[in-house]
């Protein structure tokens, strides 16, 4: 079983943050999110005494484009993730957590025959992290752009009651939750959609 957290917010603003040396970011990261770093250091205790970086550590790496140790790639993919919860606004994915890992290819299906085209969920599962962040495999990220999100919401309002209530109570409340997400994106300015997979 896997879940995801799904988060509308500006994609490039988020994007600028790598490498940025952003001091003041950090500083009021290290303030804002003190609960979510604690919890992080003590769930990775064991690696981080191995030699992984503190989740902390891991995040000034990522705001200032390095140095990345490629053994502890899931750290930096965790501190982008950190970056996201502070800029984003999260939101609904209770049709995504948990999730099995073939509903994201159903849920695909469904917004398919419902002619949503512009987007996949599945993305969600097969990207990563922007460069220079290392590859690694958890958590996965994935993203909407805004022009993606504003099809894909168009594409949404020109689907009829009947052909939603075709798909099934469970179905539909996924593609429903997907719905909503590109709400949030579309009535901000160029807000995107970005999301991780664990």
């Amino acid at each position: 079983m896997a879940m995801m957290e799904i988060y509308a917010l500006d994609l490039d603003e988020l994007t600028a943050v790598v490498g940025s040396g952003d001091r003041t970011l950090l500083r009021t990261i290290s303030v804002e999110l003190e609960g979510h770093l604690a919890v992080a250091d003590e769930e990775f205790g064991d690696r981080i005494a191995e030699g992984a970086p503190t989740r902390l550590d891991a995040i000034r790496a990522v705001i200032d484009g390095g140095p990345f140790d490629d053994r502890y790639g899931y750290q930096y993919g965790y501190a982008y993730h950190n970056l996201c919860v502070y800029h984003g606004l999260r939101q609904n994915n209770l049709n995504f957590a948990p999730f099995r890992h073939d509903w994201l290819e159903t849920v695909d299906e469904g917004l398919r025959r419902l002619g949503l085209t512009a987007v996949t969920v599945s993305t969600f599962r097969h990207n990563r992290p922007p460069s220079p962040l290392p590859y690694t495999t958890e958590p996965t990220y994935g993203e909407w752009s805004p022009a993606q999100c504003r099809e894909a919401f168009d594409q949404w309002r020109a689907s009829t009651i009947e052909q939603r209530a075709a798909l099934g109570y469970d179905l539909r409340e996924a593609v429903e939750s997907c719905a909503e997400w590109l709400r949030a994106a579309t009535s901000g300015n160029g807000l995107g959609i970005a999301a991780f997979s664990f």
